[in-house]
């Protein structure tokens, strides 16, 4: 939704027709927000990191001499007009008027000290015969400003210098914007391209929709370049046709053609040559009019060595922060939910609708908050380092490494921050520009070892492993854990090595991305976008989380009489760790003929226990016991496994449950016991070589709703879910089948 920004004209003063809109559009980290807060009195965000502009925001901008008023749109920021994210595609549709009417005059905003860079997309622009005027913006900031008379020649548009921060030049910015108004600037200036690209748009061109004709070759070869670079399998442009997309492909696939090289190549060489000369944007020296301060800066942060280091550091940080200092946080939410929770039990009726308020409600409201402590200061974090310029170098600084599995140094912060939780590490994908990229990054993700899979691991190993050493001093235990991390993040470079190659396909845009100058950053700015966006996950994602949340209450729950459901005799009695006769044994259960007396209330059995073992969730782990049996599972590790989707570490909990023990967890020594002791056919149940399938299951498994919802809040869509929850559960399947079945043949 757009943020509609009124100034004060007053009614009935003289304003523009309501047709005569601008656009301000340019480079993420431009000031483009900055300068739409001057011209339009309103109080958008601003930032120094690209991408801060994530919608369109309208605001009312007055024209000097009695010109009335123009609707001025503050666009997301964008490198060129290649769309790649939501954003982009956004920007450009507004601008190219796809779908939608074009705005009268486009304020293209570059910054002096990148100048070539930013002047990239206004040569675009002037190729597509868009009526335009530069705002040079910035030119307080750099040591020797851009001749913008001689680039204004150059360009065939007006460039006027301002310094938005301090509301320098902003009148002539007016003044440039109703002359445009009156008589819109077109540019004169142009590359040259090869004859084989150009050939490749003439074809193109012919497929255009007939709304997107202008009468003019050069407009619809440009529109033609442009689609060669936009259009994929992946795009979700408005207006492109199936007839458009074909062409393109067909033109993209063609032996030795690389029309991105050539169109860039083309449009550089005439920046880097012509314009640089004119417009003197370099210095004496013959180096770009750069900002010192940062360059300097730039020696260590971007040094093979030394800006490695760095980058570590701050991400170990990151990391730690995620991982161990939001540890108290979540304790005390989990604390006062269990606290609420034992205070309405006390004061209550029991019955379905306290269950359902309690365990249902209340456990899904605490789901949801208690991932708070870890997207707040994971938003805290990449705020400081977006608003500091650091986190477009620690792009560029990874992208060498990410570039192998088809995506972009950006990814590395997500994934990382998915070793803490998958939540945030979704939601940090909105960082990255390309749409594909984002997609591919959020589908991996949930491959790395977050701190829910923990308790899982702790109980399994410290129930089933020995506390044996390997060479006499490596813990075998210890072990385990770091081995189960190096697999998870191994299993996601793989997988997004496969997926970007096959389901989420795309041709590989290079890196190009603005380092913007080192600044201070602005706390008030990164606490409010903090706030905004975790308030986007409670009442986006959270409402998901906590439907899911009853729906698993429910399963679990059910039937409350009592009485076993039909083709179940008798209701399966809980374990016991002693081995004593089972009465009730059932021939589905083999040779597991050890039967303990059932636990009662009485003696001092949780009750959750006995109505768990009943309900519709043990059912239907009974009745996926044949599909889980050649993993080594049985229906008690069944029924965790589906406690498990409301979140990881719910299965040792409903562990606990199935075996009679109330609040149990990863540290309980009687829950442990009860699992080594179960038996099959005399034999262990439990072997080592079934705690390494199970834990390598719940490496690979989607056992996760949150994530899932999450996941289709970011994407917009049931598909990419439902995929990422198919594939990951196949893949956990074929492993831990895998890793079972062949230990199983060595005889371990």
């Amino acid at each position: 939704m757009a943020d509609h920004c009124e100034d004060d004209t007053p009614r009935g003063a003289s304003e523009a027709p309501p047709e005569r809109r601008v656009a301000l559009i340019g480079n993420p980290n431009t000031g483009k927000t900055t300068l739409f807060n001057q011209l339009t009195a309103s109080r958008a965000r601003v930032g120094n990191y690209p991408g801060v502009t994530v919608e369109r925001r309208i605001g009312r901008m007055r024209l000097p001499g009695g010109a009335g008023a123009v609707a001025l749109l503050d666009l997301p920021g964008t490198y060129s007009l290649t769309a790649r994210s939501p954003e982009e595609q956004l920007a450009i549709e507004e601008v190219l008027g796809l779908g939608r009417e074009a705005p009268a005059l486009v304020v293209v905003v570059v910054d002096a000290g990148q100048l070539v860079r930013n002047l990239y997309l206004v040569l675009q622009l002037i190729e597509l015969e868009v009526p335009l005027v530069v705002a040079l913006n910035m030119i307080d900031e750099v040591e020797t400003p851009p001749d913008h008379d001689a680039l204004a020649k150059q360009l065939g548009v007006p460039v006027v210098p301002i310094a938005a921060k301090s509301n320098r030049g902003l009148d002539d910015l007016r003044s440039a914007v109703a002359r445009g108004l009156e008589s819109p600037p077109l540019g004169a200036v142009a590359p040259t391209y090869p004859a084989e690209v150009l050939a490749d748009a003439d074809e193109v061109a012919a497929h255009l929709p007939e709304g997107w004709r202008r009468g003019t070759q050069t407009r619809d070869r440009a529109l033609a370049l442009w689609a060669l670079g936009s259009v994929d399998e992946h795009d979700e442009l408005r207006g492109i046709t199936a007839e458009l997309r074909r062409a393109c492909l067909d033109a993209q696939a063609r032996p030795g053609r690389d029309h991105d090289a050539a169109i860039i190549t083309a449009r550089y060489r005439l920046l880097d040559v012509e314009l640089a000369a004119t417009a003197g944007v370099r210095d004496a020296e013959g180096r770009p009019a750069v900002r010192r301060m940062s360059e300097r800066i730039d020696r260590v942060l971007l040094h093979p060595i030394f800006g490695f280091v760095v980058f570590v550091t701050l991400m170990l940080t990151v990391f730690q922060s995620l991982f161990s200092w939001s540890n108290p946080a979540i304790e005390a939410i989990e604390a006062a939910v269990a606290w609420l929770g034992g205070a309405l039990t006390s004061r209550l009726p029991p019955g379905i609708v306290t269950d359902l308020l309690i365990e249902g409600v209340l456990g899904g409201v605490g789901n949801v908050v208690v991932f708070l402590p870890q997207i707040l200061l994971l938003f805290l974090f990449l705020g400081l380092l977006e608003d500091s310029g650091y986190m477009a170098r620690a792009a560029y600084l990874m992208d060498r490494v990410m570039r192998a599995l088809g995506l972009h140094g950006r990814a590395f912060v997500p994934m990382l921050s998915g070793c803490a939780c998958a939540i945030p590490a979704v939601l940090a994908t909105r960082t990255m520009e390309r749409e594909r990229d984002r997609l591919l990054t959020m589908l991996v993700i949930p491959l790395m070892t977050c701190s829910a899979r923990l308790p899982v691991y702790t109980l399994v190993i410290a129930a089933l492993f020995p506390p044996s050493k390997v060479f006499g001093f490596v813990p075998v235990q210890a072990l385990l854990m770091v081995a189960m991390y190096l697999f998870s993040t191994f299993t996601a470079l793989a997988a997004a090595g496969v997926l970007g190659r096959t389901v989420v396909k795309g041709r590989r845009v290079p890196l190009l991305i603005e380092l913007p100058p080192y600044r201070m950053p602005a706390l008030r700015n990164v606490v409010r976008e903090m706030l905004e966006r975790s308030a986007s996950f409670l009442k986006e994602a959270g409402t998901m989380i906590l439907a899911c949340t009853i729906v698993l209450w429910a399963l679990l729950s059910f039937p409350r009489d009592g009485k076993p459901a039909a083709g179940n005799a008798e209701p399966p009695a809980i374990a016991q760790a002693d081995g004593a006769p089972r009465a009730n044994a059932t021939p589905a259960e083999g040779a597991n003929a050890a039967e303990p007396k059932p636990v009662t209330e009485a003696e001092g059995a949780d009750p959750r226990a006995e109505r768990l073992q009943q309900s519709y969730g043990a059912r239907l782990g009974k009745a996926l016991e044949p599909a889980i049996r050649p993993l080594g599972f049985d229906w008690k590790i069944g029924v965790g496994l589906i406690g498990a989707f409301a979140a990881r570490e719910v299965f040792v909990s409903t562990m606990g449950l199935v075996y009679g023990i109330g609040d149990a967890n990863e540290g309980s020594e009687p829950l442990r016991a009860k699992m080594r002791a179960e038996s099959n056919g005399g034999k262990p149940a439990y072997s080592p070589l079934v705690g390494l399938s199970l834990m390598v299951f719940f490496a690979l498994a989607c056992q996760c709703m949150s994530t899932l919802a999450v996941v289709k809040r970011e994407t917009r869509s049931l598909r990419w879910p439902a995929f990422l929850f198919a594939y990951m559960t196949a893949l956990a399947y074929g492993m831990s089948f895998l890793v079972f079945q062949v230990g199983s043949a060595l005889g371990f």
